[in-house]
């Protein structure tokens, strides 16, 4: 997939199985020996018995969410013990002496106030730099205090839905797409960051350093829609911090890669996938290439190089061919 198609897909187009021409020879011979040789009842069974056993894995996920715990006590330990070593919050902070500035909420500032502050220049900077390195929206997935609780109301969302208690209900992921140049628009046309008003991370964040209020309704809004109407509403399918993080991942080196070659098909990782779309390779006959990454949208979680059962979906460093 072409950079230009994998940040279409991100902004809402939905993925097709590519053309022909778009396959490498290599590929294309993979794929047709995939169709002539099926997999005899014994390898079924030896697969069935080892997603049963990825079912438990939980590295990936255990890793990110200690991570996401960590960097968001931070900042409540710093505030709450006068320490000072870090100060504000996840939209706007200074880590010992370094100025860091949320991406979103800088454009949002520049668009709001129409000047360019220096301190915000070298946050945006310093957090650019960062998220080139890491891989844009890991900071949905490792860094975001929504992402986390929105995830325990998936788990539940889930038992509800096994229960046939509720039904998910997709949305258009264009919607993400539109509501971003809308809050870019009211902030340039009203003078205030509008977004920053209703932002669930920004207000989760604030109200754990500074103290809940009466803005924490807006989260439990959003939490109770998404256990009972449409999982993972905001992130999937209406966030704009999803799409500024999105397109600086999407050149960044570290990635989630897939080899179609160990991969049997089973369809496991696109059911725990928060944006199962950029898993569309894994569909039989998709994958282009022996050796692909994953879209723009990919946020990093792991949640499916944890249940893979046969390792055709890794970690690694783009150019340096490192898997982590």
């Amino acid at each position: 997939m072409s950079l230009m198609q994998s940040i279409a897909i991100m902004l809402g187009r939905e993925p097709a199985k590519p053309a022909p021409e778009a396959y490498s020879p290599e590929a294309r011979a993979l794929h047709e020996e995939k169709r002539a040789h099926k997999a005899d009842k014994a390898l079924r069974d030896e697969l069935h018995a080892a997603l049963h056993d990825a079912h438990k894995v939980h590295t990936w996920r255990n890793r990110r969410w200690i991570t996401l715990l960590v960097v968001n006590l931070l900042f409540v330990a710093s505030y709450r013990f006068d320490v000072q070593l870090i100060e504000g919050a996840l939209t706007a902070s200074r880590v010992i002496g370094f100025h860091f500035a949320d991406l979103n909420s800088a454009l949002q500032v520049t668009l709001a106030f129409k000047t360019i502050l220096i301190n915000l220049i070298i946050g945006t900077g310093t957090v650019l730099l960062m998220w080139l390195l890491l891989g844009g929206r890991s900071f949905c997935s490792w860094t975001c205090p929504y992402h986390l609780v929105a995830e325990w109301a998936e788990a539940l969302h889930l038992k509800l839905a096994a229960r046939k208690l509720v039904k998910d209900h997709a949305l258009d992921r264009r919607v993400r797409t539109v509501l971003w140049v809308v809050f870019a628009v009211l902030a340039l046309g009203t003078g205030y960051t509008v977004y920053e008003t209703i932002s669930p991370t920004g207000i989760l964040s604030r109200a754990l350093i500074y103290g809940p209020g009466l803005a924490l309704g807006v989260v439990g809004v959003l939490l109770l829609l998404e256990i009972f109407y449409s999982r993972r509403l905001w992130c999937r399918y209406l966030c704009p911090i999803g799409l500024t993080y999105g397109a600086v991942g999407a050149v960044s080196p570290l990635r989630v890669a897939y080899r179609p070659a160990l991969c049997h098909h089973e369809g496991a990782c696109r059911k725990v996938c928060l944006v199962p779309h950029v898993l569309d390779a894994t569909k039989k006959g998709y994958a282009t290439g022996l050796h692909q990454g994953l879209g723009a949208d990919c946020t990093r979680c792991g949640l499916c190089v944890d249940i893979c059962p046969t390792g055709s979906l890794r970690f690694e460093v783009k150019y340096l061919d490192k898997l982590l």
